[in-house]
């Protein structure tokens, strides 16, 4: 899966970003507040709550914040009622994309979805077009320098992992069940590994090779995507051969 761990690496790249313009705390937030109005306000009985306050904490954003953002979903203000809602349709060359939103506005939100598939060579489809192309997992992410392969491989299974894909990439990823991701990165956090991140994902049954053509499109596509402020995840199922990827920069 070495295609899949280049996309996750540009989305990596992408996050961080995302991260210096100040949308992560955005999505941050409308993830905490989501979660604690859904289920229990204490994040030790709540996992989605848990992993929103771990990527908060990840992102530097301050506990005052944090906990201000669960009162708030906790208190169930009608004001701040956020929808979440996947949309499925197809990009240039065949490619499968999921776009994971958080809305309170959900015509709006919808008509700009539409506009992006559009305006750049994809189709918006129905729900359900093409999420049974991918299959949800748990990701743990485990930066590469100092790890030893073969020792985080098999830490990594016997607690409870699927597989673990080393590729040339800065970092190790580690799929498992969504059931799972707390007990896999406890345990790995335990050994001291460094975890760069912790989270549920979509992972592709299959990936669709891309020229150099479509790549640009793909990426451009999704970049307006993850631009979008209601965008909170993407995902597809592309990959870009190492000799393309090097004429993309």
């Amino acid at each position: 899966m070495a295609g899949h761990s280049k996309w996750a690496n540009i989305q990596h790249r992408k996050g961080v970003q995302d991260a210096k313009r100040g949308k992560i705390f955005t999505r941050c937030i409308r993830e905490i507040t989501t979660a604690a109005r859904n289920g229990d306000p204490d994040p030790a009985n709540n996992p989605r709550l848990r992993l929103a306050i771990d990527k908060a904490l990840t992102a530097n954003m301050t506990r005052d914040t944090i906990e201000r953002a669960v009162k708030r979903g906790a208190g169930g203000d009608d004001s701040a009622a956020i929808e979440e809602i996947r949309y499925e349709g197809y990009g240039p060359g065949g490619v499968a994309i999921l776009v994971d939103v958080m809305t309170d506005n959900r015509n709006r939100t919808g008509d700009e979805i539409l506009l992006i598939f559009s305006k750049n060579g994809g189709n918006r489809g129905a729900a359900g077009c093409v999420s049974y192309m991918f299959k949800s997992k748990a990701l743990v992410r485990v930066k590469r320098e100092g790890v030893d392969e073969d020792a985080l491989i098999g830490d990594a299974l016997d607690a409870g992992a699927e597989d673990v894909v080393t590729d040339d990439s800065d970092v190790f990823e580690i799929y498992g069940a969504v059931a799972d991701l707390d007990k896999i990165k406890d345990a790995l956090v335990s050994k001291k590994y460094p975890i760069e991140s912790a989270e549920p994902t979509k992972k592709p049954d299959v990936l669709v090779a891309l020229d150099e053509n479509n790549a640009g499109k793909v990426l451009k596509m999704i970049e307006q995507f993850e631009d979008h402020d209601d965008v909170q995840k993407v995902w597809a199922n592309f990959d870009i051969p190492d000799q393309v990827l090097a004429k993309l920069g």
